[in-house]
């Protein structure tokens, strides 16, 4: 593809070339208006197209009260509220196979506080981007354990700066800018440009200048995380997005405990996606038994319904070691899905709504398929009580509620507050009360 720039001494024929489509649209309005009788009846309606609606609507003299008003009477219970909605719903990204419930989940499972005693998280960024994340939590056991990550993502660097030309008093330029095939296209770009030369000394025309330059930049999207933890777990990760094309993402990693042998790891994470379809591949291999095992999954939508399917295959059994197939639908304010998971013998089911700004409700259910029984059941709410706090409870079928509260105490500082209780066994001991701090710099 190429584009051209020119100045100044085409500047008219730019702007021409600018207003025609639009003189072409008005004139075929004109057209279609003309089509009505001149000596049609003022209470006769006059035959309506498409064009013509969108002027009569859109016109600068339009009198009417709203682009968005209508002459014509809505009928009791206008779907006009359902229709936008289904229409906000096909710009909504088709979601990973795991993240099909995500929304119930993390209702249910997020920002409760009482599954440790204490939990401290520290997240810093410094002056070159690099994001710092500090977590530490004591469990009731007594055991603490902690995190340090590191985070930076890879700027595009290499400009394209060409040394500045002697001004000429012939201001016309010409700049040609040429894409290079896919693969290359985020990696390198060619520029090739051209100015008339002129003598300034006697005003005659001189030998015209060309420069071209080939410009190599940084694929976009490349992160690099680096993580320790206690239990001497050196996690290492490289993530590159949009690398070979776009919606394309690439992660490698490696997890290695120095202090047990053999226990590196290595994983190749793929993933694709565009507005229909949501594509992974988690490729991993141990070097303790140099097995190799890969789990595949695919997720396809359509105007908010969605379909997908996962498998896993072990190379050094030559089987598939499981599968699981899902179906689901979302739009702006709910989701629900249902999944079949462990070779389609544990059946999950989850709701979540977004009743209002305020306000959020979602539940999940399980049903196990060879003991014929419900392996779960978990309701959940959450409500906003104003822009720095919020609070939520939840249940499930073992009588197990939880509450939590969580607040912004500055601009840097987030205080949160969770409770369990057992209802059907309030006056022994096993209640549970734990805190979080976090702190952001």
């Amino acid at each position: 593809m190429a584009k051209v720039m020119l100045y100044t001494e085409h500047a008219k024929e730019f702007q021409e070339a600018i207003a025609g489509p639009q003189r072409a649209l008005d004139s075929l309005l004109d057209n279609t208006n003309t089509t009505s009788s001149p000596t049609t009846n003022q209470n006769t309606a006059s035959p309506t197209t498409p064009l013509l609606y969108l002027k009569r609507r859109f016109s600068r003299d339009d009198t009417m009260a709203s682009p968005l008003s209508s002459d014509i009477a809505k009928p009791y219970g206008s779907t006009e509220k359902v229709v936008n909605q289904v229409n906000r719903a096909f710009a909504l990204p088709v979601p990973a196979f795991g993240d099909l419930s995500k929304a119930a989940n993390d209702l249910i499972n997020k920002d409760f506080y009482h599954t440790s005693q204490a939990t401290l998280d520290v997240k810093l960024r410094a002056p070159n981007g690099t994001n710092v994340t500090v977590k530490g939590k004591q469990n009731f056991d007594g055991v603490t354990s902690g995190t340090v990550e590191g985070k930076h993502t890879l700027k595009p660097h290499g400009m394209h700066n060409p040394h500045p030309l002697p001004r000429q008093p012939f201001l016309r330029f010409t700049s040609l800018l040429t894409e290079l095939p896919a693969p290359l296209r985020t990696q390198a770009y060619l520029f090739i440009t051209s100015m008339p030369g002129m003598d300034t000394r006697n005003g005659k025309s001189a030998e015209s200048r060309q420069r071209a330059s080939l410009t190599m930049i940084h694929a976009t999207g490349v992160t690099i995380t680096q993580a320790f933890s206690t239990n001497s777990l050196l996690d290492s990760k490289v993530e590159l997005n949009d690398l070979v094309a776009p919606g394309a993402k690439i992660d490698l990693q490696n997890l290695w405990n120095p202090s047990k042998a053999g226990s590196a790891a290595q994983k190749i994470n793929l993933a694709f996606k565009n507005p229909n379809v949501h594509s992974r591949a988690f490729i991993n291999y141990a070097q303790s038994n140099g097995n190799i095992d890969a789990v595949v999954d695919v997720v396809a939508g359509h105007e908010g319904f969605l379909v997908g399917g996962e498998a896993a295959y072990d190379v050094q059994k030559a089987a598939i070691t499981r599968y699981g197939l899902a179906l689901a639908y979302q739009t702006p304010s709910y989701t629900a899905s249902v999944q079949g998971v462990q070779n389609l013998s544990i059946i999950a089911a989850s709701y979540y709504q977004r009743v209002n700004s305020s306000v959020e409700v979602g539940t999940k259910i399980g049903y196990d398929v060879q003991a014929q029984k419900a392996s779960g059941l978990e309701l959940a709410s959450k409500y906003k009580l104003d822009p720095l706090s919020f609070a939520k409870v939840k249940l499930n079928d073992r009588g197990i509620a939880a509450l939590a509260y969580s607040t912004k105490l500055n601009a840097g500082t987030t205080l949160g507050l969770g409770l369990s209780l057992d209802t059907q066994k309030l006056n022994e001991a096993g209640h549970k009360i734990g805190t979080s701090l976090t702190f952001e710099g």
